[in-house]
């Protein structure tokens, strides 16, 4: 039996993760450009764009609490995680020099690194990686990888040398 567009594939878990992840650098890149709130955006989100069809695009079905987690996670420790950010990139950039894609998705890692501990680190490494190849094609995706491994070497246990 194959998959046909009739016959829908219930998403795995992973990808609903995975989903709510892309979603979450959406909604974080929103709040960072358009300065909306993140109750006003979670409420958006979950409403009008998680599973939904806008414009003739379908967003993933998503897991709305893992989404939910991750952008209030990181408003709530935006002050912890942003630190963290800084110390792993080069002596000479600034956070506040990246891109607001990039920061958000920086922000998005970060905060799965220190906090889902359930979650292998290569597992979220990965995740966001694949998130930034979605809107770069150049050195974005590698710095991503560069910096959220140099922060999982510092803050995790289950980290290979």
């Amino acid at each position: 039996m194959t998959d046909t567009p009739s016959e829908p594939r219930v998403p795995k878990q992973a990808n609903q993760r995975g989903a709510a992840r892309l979603a979450a650098v959406q909604a974080l890149y929103q709040m960072d450009v358009g300065g909306t709130g993140v109750l006003e955006i979670v409420a958006e989100y979950e409403a009008h764009r998680l599973g939904q069809e806008i414009d003739g695009d379908t967003y993933l079905k998503a897991d709305a609490s893992w989404f939910r987690s991750i952008v209030s996670g990181v408003v709530r420790d935006q002050r912890k995680l942003d630190p963290l950010i800084g110390t792993a990139l080069q002596d000479d950039w600034a956070l506040s020099r990246l891109d607001s894609t990039v920061r958000a998705i920086l922000r998005a890692g970060t905060f799965e690194l220190v906090e889902r501990k359930d979650v292998p680190v290569a597992v979220i490494v990965t995740e966001y990686v694949e998130i930034a190849r979605a809107f770069f094609e150049d050195e974005e995706p590698k710095l991503v990888n560069a910096i959220l491994d140099r922060i999982a070497r510092q803050i995790r246990t289950d980290v290979k040398p």
